[in-house]
């Protein structure tokens, strides 16, 4: 008897076959993936690598946003605390217009005042993360130093950059407002106003002292337009936040869809693999012992 002797080819290849589709499917069910090289579906790890970078994308723009809420959120706080200072130096000025007070009197509204004029200093130099919020892109200089030779007795060392980050696809927003727009701005001074207003008052200058009140509320009326911006700032961040999270949840579970083993199929492809795998090499134990030997030996 002669037998073929590209049988044991034939059955080498198709052992090789159901071994690799044993493999896949045992694979697959302990991974839960149905994915592991690209070529088990081209169509389907593209999308995925697309999935995966937009996630990355958006990973970063939440840690953007969340790193630049805070400060927006600190600096919209501390114009705040600015704002209820600038009404406390126009309760102070108005009393110590009055003609009537003595020197005395004036003397302790000055007291006042000057602390009022150190605390707003103190707001418009306060740092987020070892970084002046109001110094504009510098990120050592005080934003206010005192200066003699100011009229203010203060100057600002800051400069006029503006921060912006990227927090999605052609998405940014701006972290900062340069502080001499809030504090020194020809506008509204509200240093200078404050210094204008501890000297009429000391002095006993009445209009004066009326002048500076003036220039305050306009300070004021500034401070507030600022505070405004900050705080649209932060509502846009929120908003962003908000879809970021969305967006994450679903660019999740498009990867999962993508990517995750059906169950039932792969258990109903591990069956046909071992069915098959265990038919041929019954097959060929039988088969191929007695094909060699009728090869080597043909009668």
């Amino acid at each position: 008897m002669r037998v073929d002797p590209n049988m044991s080819d034939f059955v080498n290849t198709g052992i090789s076959t159901t071994s690799q589709a044993l493999d896949k499917a045992v694979q697959q069910l302990s991974s839960g993936l149905s994915i592991a090289t690209p070529s088990d579906n081209p169509y389907a790890a593209a999308a995925n690598a697309l999935s995966l970078a937009t996630s990355s994308n958006v990973d970063r723009y939440t840690k953007n946003a969340d790193a630049v809420l805070g400060q927006v959120q600190m600096a919209d706080s501390t114009l705040s605390s600015v704002v209820s200072e600038l009404t406390r130096a126009i309760s102070l000025g108005t009393e110590g217009a009055d003609g009537s007070m003595n020197a005395t009197d004036r003397a302790a509204v000055v007291t006042q005042l000057q602390s009022v004029m150190q605390q707003v200093v103190s707001l418009a130099n306060t740092k987020y993360n070892g970084s002046n919020l109001f110094a504009g892109t510098s990120t050592t200089a005080s934003a206010f130093v005192a200066d003699a030779t100011s009229t203010t007795g203060y100057s600002y060392q800051g400069n006029s950059g503006v921060n912006q980050v990227s927090i999605g696809d052609g998405l940014s927003v701006p972290t900062n407002i340069p502080g001499n727009q809030i504090f020194s701005n020809s506008k509204g001074d509200a240093l200078g106003s404050l210094s204008k207003l501890i000297a009429a008052v000391g002095s006993g200058d009445s209009s004066g002292a009326a002048s500076a009140l003036g220039g305050i509320n306009a300070a004021l009326s500034q401070v507030s337009q600022h505070r405004a911006v900050y705080a649209g700032t932060a509502t846009q961040i929120n908003a962003q936040e908000s879809y970021l999270s969305q967006e994450s949840i679903s660019l999740s579970s498009q990867q999962q869809a993508l990517t995750r083993v059906d169950t039932t199929s792969a258990i109903q492809a591990l069956t046909q693999a071992q069915t098959a795998h265990t038919a041929l090499l019954a097959a060929a134990a039988k088969l191929l012992p007695t094909s060699l030997l009728n090869y080597l030996n043909p009668q």
